[in-house]
């Protein structure tokens, strides 16, 4: 496997970072960028006559990640070189969030076919219910292949994100890239590094990815109270403030970010399912912990890589992080670039959810709010 790298913005167009004349031999080509770059045709244009014979997938950021920097407004492209393995791609619009379980069952069907050993998704980051995303998928591969991802964002400002394929960015679209062959190995983890503090507190009232009611109050209206004059910024301001869902019958907890806000009913949108029933709790954050969840999250890459050199590394990182991080926010590239070596090109995208398995070697996988998502790739 080889990559090259290049950074465009309006003001210098397309510079090369890395420059291993890949051209006609690239299969595939990751596109992370901002949304109205995206959209444009000159830059998207570059690309497809830089690498002809490559599938060109990616989509909009809350921010781009190039090795251990952290860009904003550009697009970062990285092109692959595969020895011996196979990509395919399968596209779905989702007209609905009532749809995001029938495409991921379309997304996986169309691409489990022999010699499959990862799928990696680029998702429409508002108009989707992630979990029920992932939900889909899993029914289709029965957990015998692990699916890592993210979806799209759009800095904080939840308005519209985009997808590439082979064309300017649209919206309302889910990619699935699929990995084929025995000489490529994928490694992955996931981590957050919040703190929950407070009561547990029951889900009384919700529908699929909808919260109603939190211990038979409205729970918009308590929401704000823990949230005091960061209210007045939701639904953005709820990205340094997301609640711990705990799973049943399990020790484990996954992360809930809130999308959007309805005022009229008192009701939340998250990105992924809250079921009525189970209790969540509420986070804040502590810097120096999601820096160690960054680290935690490339360990558990590299034990399911079993310590191997990874060629490429795909991070998506949950633009709550970014928010708290601030200035500090490169300390968790940092380390895990001190974490996987010199050896592998950096590229990812800060998100409105991740995607991958809870465990190394796991292959069910989970929609993730506000943990960095690390996918390392090696052929062999």
């Amino acid at each position: 496997m080889k990559t090259e790298q290049s950074i465009y913005s309006e003001a210098s167009g397309w510079v090369q970072k890395s420059n291993y004349n890949l051209g006609k031999s690239a299969q595939l080509v990751f596109l992370f960028g901002n949304k109205e770059l995206l959209k444009k045709q000159q830059p998207i244009d570059w690309i497809i006559e830089a690498y002809p014979n490559a599938q060109i997938v990616g989509c909009s950021t809350s921010g781009e990640i190039y090795q251990e920097l952290v860009l904003n407004d550009n697009i970062i492209s990285t092109a692959v070189w595969f020895e011996n393995t196979q990509v395919e791609i399968a596209k779905e619009y989702i007209h609905a969030m009532e749809d995001s379980f029938a495409v991921g069952e379309n997304l996986a069907e169309k691409l489990d076919k022999e010699s499959l050993v990862h799928l990696m998704i680029l998702s429409e980051g508002l108009n989707i219910n992630g979990s029920e995303l992932t939900k889909g998928l899993n029914s289709k591969l029965k957990d015998r292949i692990p699916v890592t991802g993210g979806l799209a964002g759009d800095q904080a400002d939840f308005s519209e994100t985009v997808i590439v394929h082979n064309q300017v960015g649209e919206k309302n679209i889910v990619l699935a890239i699929g990995f084929y062959g025995e000489h490529l190995q994928v490694g992955y983890g996931s981590m957050g590094g919040w703190d929950s503090f407070g009561v547990d507190r029951e889900v009384t009232k919700s529908t699929g990815n909808i919260l109603y009611e939190l211990d038979g109050q409205p729970a918009l209206e308590l929401y704000k109270r823990y949230l005091g004059d960061h209210a007045a910024n939701l639904p953005a301001s709820a990205l340094l403030f997301p609640l711990s869902l705990r799973l049943k019958d399990s020790e484990t907890s996954i992360v809930r970010t809130v999308l959007a806000v309805n005022e009229v009913d008192g009701s939340m949108v998250f990105a992924g399912d809250v079921p009525q029933g189970e209790y969540v709790r509420l986070m804040k954050a502590n810097t120096d912990r999601l820096i160690d969840g960054a680290n935690g999250a490339a360990e558990m890459s590299k034990t399911s890589l079993q310590n191997s050199e990874a060629d490429l590394a795909i991070l998506i990182s949950c633009v709550g992080r970014k928010l708290v991080l601030k200035q500090r926010v490169e300390e968790e590239l940092e380390i895990i670039r001190e974490s996987i070596g010199d050896t592998a090109a950096i590229a990812g995208f800060y998100s409105y959810g991740e995607i991958s398995p809870i465990k190394p070697f796991d292959q069910h996988c989970e929609l993730h709010n506000q943990t960095m998502t690390i996918t390392l790739f090696k052929e062999v």
